[in-house]
């Protein structure tokens, strides 16, 4: 019996084709990456083009547009892709990231500038994002939830080493720019001197990386000391000199930072953040009340937070402006009510332990793990697992593009925890 053979479509790749196509027609209305640069062209983005030196008429290379690089890194944030590098890929690969681009080449470089040179501009654009929210009625400041997620950093265990051994390392580094220098003076018409120049540029970096890790050792030696240790034992990165060896999650100890964020209980909208260099939470709710009382206008009516912020002196300054719910400490004397006013308690500390005891701020309480939570989650989800960048400023950078909270991303990503 003869087997018969199945006829199928195998692909033919050398078949030539031609396609009549243009990059409006690669999304469908309603697409993401459409909302988010609707939401971009509404923005007053004065501060990204006072940046801009190439004026219309004058000499120079146009720059590329900000709407163009401010809507890719949202929209890449959304997407969960936080490199540079790793957006420029896209754009070669991706129909929306091409669309956004609109033909414009824009390479990893130019990305990554824009997001590190913008910090100011970034922190007023997240300003005027939350009152756009704020006048639509969707954030509507009732109740505010801080939290911290340590995020690894861009620096290894093995690059933190101690006061001698930076001071060492400094002194080989200035030697080498120096000669380096004297290299480049010598023979200025060398062959080689794009690459000489690279190699002293490198050098140079790096002698500044240890001049800013010597210079924050003074401060890694204070905490040591209130730790009861010694203070040789501090230690510093010499690659990422703000990044701090922190307890994470999993229980392990890694370098990295403490962003703290801010969101308003109803909308699940960050409404403050900053970047702590220290691993504990304790000291960070005052800041973040004034922060966000000078963002948006006014102070929330209830502040939510875990038992790391619940200082004396963190709740009496708090509670000037705000109401303050976080877990009262149990005694060690299981006899004693921890809800009951003590003796040696300011004003403001007694309402919060009394405050606490009642059923009415338990059931409020349980807005903060609902709220924190579910927005350090998102924030997890994009992305945000470990910075690719070095350095405070360039974090806070970053975690600016994770705060922006436009009227698109707003309407997509609003769903239960």
């Amino acid at each position: 019996m003869t087997k018969t053979r199945a006829r199928v479509l195998l692909p033919n790749r050398g078949q030539m084709e031609f396609r009549a196509s243009d990059l409006e027609s690669l999304l469908a209305e309603g697409h993401r990456a459409r909302l988010v640069w609707a939401y971009v062209e509404r923005q007053d983005l004065g501060r990204f083009y006072a940046t801009v030196r190439v004026a219309e008429g004058g000499v120079g290379r146009a720059a590329i547009a900000p709407e163009i690089l401010l809507s890719l890194w949202l929209y890449a944030t959304l997407d969960g892709v936080g490199s540079a590098r790793e957006v420029s890929r896209l754009i070669e690969a991706h129909d929306a990231y091409r669309w956004l681009c609109g033909g414009v080449q824009v390479n990893h470089h130019t990305l990554s500038d824009f997001r590190k040179d913008h910090g100011e501009a970034l922190d007023e654009l997240l300003s005027v994002s939350i009152a756009s929210l704020m006048g639509a009625g969707v954030v509507k400041l009732k109740q505010v939830a801080q939290d911290g997620m340590r995020v690894r950093a861009s620096a290894g265990a093995g690059s933190f080493r101690r006061k001698e051994k930076l001071a060492s390392c400094l002194e080989a580094a200035r030697a080498h720019v120096a000669r380096l220098k004297a290299e480049l003076e010598a023979d200025p018409a060398l062959v080689q001197r794009a690459r000489e120049a690279a190699r002293r540029r490198a050098a140079q970096q790096r002698q500044e990386r240890l001049e800013q890790a010597l210079a924050r050792l003074p401060e890694i030696e204070a905490i040591k000391q209130r730790q009861g240790k010694p203070a040789e034992q501090a230690r510093v990165s010499m690659t990422d000199a703000q990044a701090t060896v922190m307890k994470m999650g999993d229980g392990g100890f890694r370098p990295a930072y403490n962003p703290q964020l801010a969101s308003d209980a109803d909308s699940l909208v960050i409404v403050g953040l900053d970047v702590a260099t220290i691993g504990t939470d304790q000291g960070q709710m005052g800041p973040m009340l004034e922060q966000v009382t000078e963002r948006c206008g006014r102070a929330p009516e209830a502040w939510l937070v875990d038992g790391g912020y619940v200082g004396h002196e963190q709740i009496e300054r708090a509670s000037e402006s705000t109401c303050v719910y976080g877990p009262v400490p149990e005694p060690k004397d299981k006899t004693v009510d921890p809800h009951q006013a003590k003796a040696r308690d300011s004003e403001a500390v007694a309402a919060w332990r009394q405050r606490m005891g009642t059923d009415e701020a338990k059931a409020l309480y349980k807005r903060r793990a609902a709220t924190a939570e579910c927005v350090n989650a998102h924030s997890r989800n994009r992305g945000l697992q470990q910075f690719r960048v070095r350095g405070l400023g360039k974090v806070k950078c970053v975690m600016l593009i994770f705060g922006v909270p436009p009227a698109s991303q707003h309407e997509i990503d609003r769903r239960p925890c």
